[in-house]
């Protein structure tokens, strides 16, 4: 075996690669996330916000604190609504807000990206995580007995499993020889980020609207998270982008979706088309590396699967880790790091279809899938749970993958 090894070396300072290094100090393991851009990197726009109740737990377990701190200083909208062409089929209001003294976590915190980040950072550091910054990886040696990571700059690192949490563009990826699968679609979304007004806030509410009046066909969907709104604009196969993403036009159309002053609000734009990918393995053929994340699949935004499903990817690969190296041989070492593998193959897969349902509800342009939503907007006033199923369009199935046997 090699010497002066490390334990782990985690690619990626994003949340769900700081979620990977706090796990392997959970398990007694040495860990250093490299990163390839430098720690005063500018992160635009607010992406992953909406944090699940059981994504806390998992954070509160890998990191005492953190998930509490994550909720109590996120925000939880307690009600939700969504109409039909401007006619409400669905509203409910949970009656909860914010308690900063439960001892519960909540069923969910929404903030933004770079306040998740922040406190990871913290409790990395707390935990005594050690980072490098600025070092893009270029190449990985990867053998039975472990890997040799080398960045760019030239600096190597020896570890003994890499966490592949390098996004979408995983250079870990591409060097362990795996790849992404599954359909790319042409359906663009637009994504804004406004920041609220403190004196005359937004209603803490999530609203969406199929087929929203001012916008043509086209579905607006409104999330709030802490400081701020996302507004999600979906557009129609025949728009030009050009007509909606540019500052001047965002000016014009979000008035038509909330109020004006919002305007003068806007602190991010962009645009995405769906990518609805999962990785053909999560791990190499010498079982060292394992992939989380983006590095690891791409989904549709619906039901908030990208962060979600991250961190759990990171949690179980280093559980996998701690049981590879309490292994007595080496096929054993192998069959831990297999079955943590599979395990989170199995919940990208799911996810994925559980994304491309929320998708084909949406924004299905069958006939069939037009009648079906025409109805249940005209019947939910005498069959209530018509509106429940136009609700849950944007989210796709609630409820797990399949429970699986391995246990670590």
């Amino acid at each position: 075996m090699m010497e002066n090894v490390m334990d782990v070396v985690v690619v990626g300072a994003g949340p769900v690669g700081m979620t990977a290094a706090l796990a392997a100090r959970k398990e007694g393991l040495s860990c250093t996330i490299v990163e390839a851009e430098p720690q005063d990197r500018v992160r635009a726009g607010s992406r992953a916000i909406y944090i699940h109740k059981e994504t806390l737990k998992l954070l509160e377990e890998v990191s005492e604190g953190l998930g509490f701190r994550l909720a109590r200083n996120g925000v939880i909208w307690p009600i939700k609504r969504t109409l039909y062409r401007g006619k409400e089929v669905y509203v409910r209001n949970y009656g909860i807000t914010n308690n900063k003294d439960s001892k519960q976590l909540p069923h969910f915190t929404s903030l933004h990206q770079r306040e998740i980040e922040k406190y990871l950072y913290e409790a990395c550091v707390e935990a005594g995580v050690s980072f490098v910054w600025g070092e893009p990886i270029e190449k990985l040696d990867i053998r039975e007995e472990g890997v040799t990571i080398t960045s760019v700059n030239g600096t190597s690192w020896e570890a003994k499993y890499i966490i592949g949490a390098d996004g979408a563009r995983s250079k870990v990826r591409e060097e362990a020889g795996l790849k992404l699968e599954g359909p790319r679609t042409n359906d663009t979304f637009l994504v804004v980020d406004v920041k609220d007004d403190d004196e005359d806030p937004m209603p803490l509410e999530r609203v969406f609207h199929y087929h929203h009046p001012a916008m043509g066909k086209r579905n607006v969907m409104l999330v709030p998270f802490k400081g701020g709104v996302r507004v999600d604009l979906q557009l129609l196969p025949d728009d030009r982008l050009e007509d909606y993403v540019s500052e001047e036009a965002v000016k014009e159309w979000i008035p038509l979706v909330m109020p004006e002053k919002y305007a003068e609000r806007i602190t991010w734009v962009s645009s995405y088309r769906f990518h609805q990918v999962v990785v053909n393995e999560f791990t190499d053929s010498h079982r060292r590396i394992l992939l989380a994340g983006e590095a690891a699949h791409l989904f549709a935004p619906f039901g908030a699967r990208g962060l979600n499903s991250g961190v759990p990817d990171a949690v179980i690969a280093l559980r996998g880790i701690r049981k590879a190296e309490d292994s007595e041989t080496n096929d054993e070492r192998r069959r831990a790091i297999e079955q943590a593998a599979t395990e989170r193959r199995i919940a990208a897969l799911w996810n994925r279809d559980g994304s491309t349902t929320a998708l084909n509800h949406l924004q299905g342009a069958s006939d069939e899938m037009d009648m079906k939503r025409e109805l249940a907007a005209s019947l939910v006033s005498v069959v209530p749970t018509l509106g429940r199923w136009l609700d849950e369009g944007p989210y796709g199935p609630k409820f797990g993958p399949p429970e699986l046997t391995t246990k670590y």
